[in-house]
């Protein structure tokens, strides 16, 4: 079985609608995918709906998450949710909060861009997510559509990374309440991309201890963020902790050159993560 456990489209930031990913999915020899936009289950029904044969679909989510505020400096992160209630009413209202709040700090990050000179306005970037929730990658396909810069990539590296001083923060959930708040709406948590550096400062050993005694699952080991020493690394952690091991490749279409499938997870993990699920089951066309 050839098994993706962390997609995105349109629903959040992705190019491609739900219902084409999974039949790109599909193309692309896949087994299982997981559906995980940001913050948000949208895509789950338009992508059940177009599951082509031979696919089986993970209705999951990527939650925005912070270290402990008691922290000296809080470390933003990221964890995956897979097969939880869509209807579990805390979780409902959180996602709703995190969205909320993604839509407001783009609308003050197009101000900022705008007051410098910046060709890109917001009915413009509204349009970019089709219907989905808008976020930074929408302004950079505006800043690369107005010939600004060649990639999304560079709109990342030159206006829309955390230490621009366009950049605005959103709301995020902290990562412990994540972890427990996924298991009552009876999902399982998985950290993505621990040790993706490239994206910002990381967290430590410790606080993926504190995460797993709170309920985390697993760990996104494979993922294209993450050299071979990380790998090594982060399988020795999980092995110590109890964990699942996860591979990925965080798929977003056009957004990053990384092709469906890239990175997987061994079909024996898959199992067992299902297993510890209880919210939702895995949809098979």
């Amino acid at each position: 079985m050839r098994i993706d456990l962390h997609t995105h489209s349109t629903a959040s930031d992705g190019t491609e609608p739900p219902a084409d990913l999974v039949v790109a999915a599909r193309a692309a020899g896949l087994d299982v995918v997981a559906l995980t936009d940001h913050d948000t289950t949208a895509g789950w029904g338009p992508a059940a709906a177009a599951l082509p044969a031979g696919l089986t679909l993970v209705a999951g989510v990527e939650l925005s998450c912070v270290t402990a505020t008691a922290r000296e400096q809080p470390i933003p992160l990221h964890v995956l949710g897979y097969l939880f209630d869509p209807r579990h009413e805390d979780f409902l209202a959180e996602r709703r909060r995190l969205r909320e709040s993604r839509v407001s700090r783009a609308r003050l990050m197009v101000d900022r861009l705008a007051a410098a000179g910046l060709p890109v306005g917001w009915d413009r970037v509204h349009e970019q997510a089709a219907g989905g929730t808008v976020g930074r990658p929408h302004i950079g396909r505006v800043l690369v559509e107005a010939g600004v810069v060649r990639s999304v990539e560079e709109a990342f590296s030159r206006y829309l990374h955390s230490g621009s001083p366009y950049y605005v923060a959103k709301a995020e959930t902290e990562v412990t309440a994540a972890v427990r708040l996924i298991r009552t709406a009876g999902g399982v948590p998985v950290f993505a991309h621990p040790l993706a550096r490239r994206r910002g400062r990381v967290v430590t050993d410790e606080v993926i201890a504190e995460m797993a005694a709170a309920g985390l699952a697993g760990l996104e080991v494979d993922h294209p963020d993450h050299d071979e020493a990380d790998r090594a690394h982060l399988r020795g952690l999980a092995a110590e902790l109890g964990l699942l091991v996860t591979g990925s490749s965080d798929y977003h279409g056009a957004n990053k050159a990384i092709r469906l499938g890239a990175y997987r997870t061994e079909p024996a993990v898959y199992e067992a993560l299902v297993a510890q699920a209880s919210g939702a089951h895995p949809i098979a066309a």
